[in-house]
């Protein structure tokens, strides 16, 4: 096993200029191939807390269980069984309260900056062999923007199904968000890669979304 820590200016001692990355050590290669793949499914399961807080961490401490995947340094205690029934636990009530009346709205508040910190979280807690200040700065950029974004999505659904349905929509709405974080989730521990691609499309489809709802109030605050 690979126990070299990759920092800052690692690649550039290990002589990797341009796109000479075939010139690289193998033992480089294959750790920098697997911060990629580290880097995608962070960046799927980040997306996942996005749906749901706590269904990323619930697969996730499956997954380290069962031998799946390797978590970081100081990221052990997810991969335990006191880890997973608090995740269980967690994932039963923040399920059953999005099917609540008014709950719902008050989880989604409370959801947002926490999807943002989950995110962060649960991307650093896939970078293995990455010295602090790369796996946090990595962790902040790809899953905690990520999960926040995907989350402000949820929002401006559930605004807009409890503005058209008088609420009754919301009920469906947070079953497809359950469904989507559940699929998500698996899909970034299998399939990373493609889970990473299927993100930033949504991401930016969302963002996009997002700049145009929130532009006008924007610039009538700076006209006023």
């Amino acid at each position: 096993m690979i126990r070299t820590e990759i920092g800052p200016n690692s690649i550039a001692k290990a002589g990797f200029k341009g796109d000479s990355f075939n010139r690289l050590h193998p033992a480089m290669r294959h750790l920098l191939m697997d911060i990629f793949l580290s880097v995608c499914m962070g960046i799927g399961l980040a997306a996942a807390c996005g749906f749901r807080v706590f269904v990323p961490f619930l697969l996730l401490s499956v997954a380290a269980l069962t031998g799946h995947v390797q978590l970081a340094k100081g990221f052990a205690w997810m991969g335990t069984y006191p880890a997973l029934i608090t995740f269980s636990v967690a994932t039963a009530i923040e399920v059953a309260g999005y099917y609540i009346p008014w709950v719902d709205h008050l989880l989604d508040t409370m959801a947002t900056p926490a999807a943002v910190v989950a995110g962060i979280v649960v991307t650093a807690a896939q970078l293995v062999n990455v010295d602090p200040y790369l796996q946090w700065t990595l962790a902040a950029i790809a899953g905690g923007s990520i999960a926040g974004v995907i989350q402000g999505g949820t929002v401006l659904t559930r605004a807009a199904s409890t503005s058209t349905t008088a609420g009754l929509g919301n009920p469906l709405v947070s079953t497809g968000e359950l469904v989507l974080s559940f699929f998500v989730s698996l899909l970034a521990l299998i399939v990373p890669v493609l889970a990473a691609i299927l993100i930033l499309f949504l991401a930016v489809f969302l963002g996009r979304k997002l700049w145009k709802r929130f532009r006008p109030v924007s610039s009538s605050l700076v006209r006023s």
